[in-house]
């Protein structure tokens, strides 16, 4: 039981990351940023989209992995 509560987790982890990525790139645009984020952009404007763009890319794919574990915890 507590595995499966640990693997929802999972996917729900890389929903907020994804989230929390893509806001960053829609508020960048805006000339805005999240405090914990105004780091990103001290290497450059394309380094700072580049590193919103992997927040997003990893939360998916942290999102997926916990979907296959999820399945595959069913399943047994």
């Amino acid at each position: 039981m507590a595995a499966r509560k640990e693997m929802g987790s999972m996917k729900q982890f890389g929903i907020y990351l994804a989230i929390f990525g893509a806001a960053s790139f829609v508020l960048n645009m805006m000339h805005l940023e999240f405090r914990i984020l105004s780091w990103i952009d001290s290497w450059g404007r394309t380094t700072g989209i580049a590193i919103r763009i992997g927040l997003i890319v990893l939360g998916a794919v942290v999102f997926f992995i916990g979907m296959k574990r999820d399945k595959a915890a069913a399943s047994e």
